[in-house]
């Protein structure tokens, strides 16, 4: 049994203040029983992608590097392992959307870099990553064994079942998602169904446990509503937990990993699984 926490939190546009709110919040987190704690996308910032503006490359930082240093130390003095979505400098003219994966002990044990990269209105990130070059990424932490994927990714059911196929027990989301705040209530009802629905399906088909953790509030002048909603599904696509659309919260919930097992053996998908027939699925298009 694995208590795992989501930090679903608003921003500002204070680096620093960013961070020691999250420090804060992982420590809520950890006194209430946390093992593992993931914040959610981009947690330093504001989601700035929402323009194409050179100066908010000056927000990206080397991984690892100072933020990762400071979580390093408190993941070792909470004994937690700490999933942390930052805005990586890799070299100069190179940026990437990357997660750090660091264990209880404070060890860094590495990052993933964001495969799928969007470009939509208020959205523009392919001005400013990179496509990941690292593959998909699996950790094995004091606590289990564990894969990351970032927003985008949620959508790409070839990226949960190769995280899956490596070995990991849970899929981590940290987002950062909203709607226009002109948008009518059924569209945005439909858009976080649509959302919560893909990442709910990655659990069945894989037989995991799927942790999404969303930021909230609004942003861009009141213009985006991030819409929070963060959630824990397990194997069979149920909601072990729902978070609000309007608040921060700091959530724990219990994740029973040896369930994989017992779902995989009753639905086995896995076993059914035709891998001899799958080459086309790396064609763009198949005419």
């Amino acid at each position: 049994m694995i208590k795992v926490a989501g930090i679903q939190m608003s921003c500002t546009a204070d680096k620093q203040a960013n961070l020691e709110k999250m420090t804060g919040k992982i420590r809520e987190a950890a006194a209430k029983g946390a093992q593992v704690i993931c914040s959610q996308e981009l947690f330093t910032s504001l989601y700035f992608c929402d323009e194409e503006n050179y100066d908010n490359f000056k927000l990206a930082e080397a991984i690892p590097g100072e933020t990762t240093d400071a979580l390093c130390v408190l993941a070792k003095e909470l004994n937690v392992v700490i999933i942390a979505s930052l805005f990586e400098k890799r070299a100069q003219g190179i940026y990437h959307n990357t997660t750090a994966v660091i264990d209880a002990d404070g060890t860094y044990l590495g990052k993933y870099r964001k495969m799928h990269i969007p470009d939509d209105p208020a959205y523009y990130e392919k001005f400013y990553f990179t496509p990941g070059d690292l593959g998909y990424k699996v950790w094995k932490t004091k606590y289990g064994t564990f894969g990351v994927l970032i927003c985008w990714d949620q959508w790409y059911p070839e990226a949960a079942r190769i995280t899956s196929l490596m070995g990991a027990e849970i899929l981590f989301y940290p987002t950062a998602i909203g709607w226009a705040t002109d948008q009518d209530g059924a569209t945005n009802d439909e858009q976080y169904n649509a959302w919560q629905t893909i990442q709910r399906s990655h659990a069945v088909a894989n037989g995991v446990h799927v942790v999404s953790v969303n930021r909230v509030g609004l942003e861009q002048d009141g213009r985006m509503k991030f819409w929070g909603g963060s959630f824990v599904s397990n194997p069979f696509g149920n909601l072990i937990y729902k978070a609000s659309h309007e608040d921060e919260e700091v959530f724990v919930v219990d994740i029973d990993t040896k369930k994989t097992d017992q779902y995989r053996t009753h639905w086995p998908f896995m076993r059914d699984r035709r891998i001899d027939s799958y080459e086309q699925i790396t064609k763009r298009f198949i005419d």
